[in-house]
């Protein structure tokens, strides 16, 4: 169990550094704080080395702790750009210039246009009756 922790605690620690991967590090730094603590007690039942127990759960630890700030950081800086007035606007001005550019193309190609994102998706018909 001692190494498994401490291999899944070098996974978890080169992950968790990986700005947007890191989260994909929680996993197996879980994981593995979980079997480095069962290998401490185990191995401190019998009397035995628990260095590599000792090992994993300190890796994994500061793993998950650096996931932790990770995602601390990118939530604080999301929220703060979502409450800037001049990226609303800046996103709105975009918005309404793709579904123009949009609403052109489907001018030309007079069956609609569709735009779609992740998270939404805009049919624009052409105007009926234009030549």
């Amino acid at each position: 169990m001692g190494i498994a922790a401490l291999i899944l605690g070098i996974v978890g620690l080169v992950i968790a550094w990986i700005p947007f991967c890191g989260i994909l590090a929680l996993i197996p730094c879980l994981v593995g704080l979980g079997l480095g603590i069962a290998d401490i007690i185990v191995k401190g039942k019998r009397g035995e080395p628990k260095g590599m127990g000792i090992a994993g759960t300190v890796l994994n630890a500061v793993a998950l702790l650096i996931v932790i700030l990770w995602s601390i950081v990118f939530a604080a800086q999301t929220a703060s750009l979502m409450s800037d007035p001049e990226f609303k606007e800046a996103f709105s001005q975009e918005f309404k210039r793709q579904l123009e550019e949009a609403e052109k193309k489907a001018d030309q190609d007079q069956n609609g246009v569709v735009v779609s994102t992740e998270e939404v998706e805009v049919q624009v018909q052409a105007p009926a009756g234009r030549d």
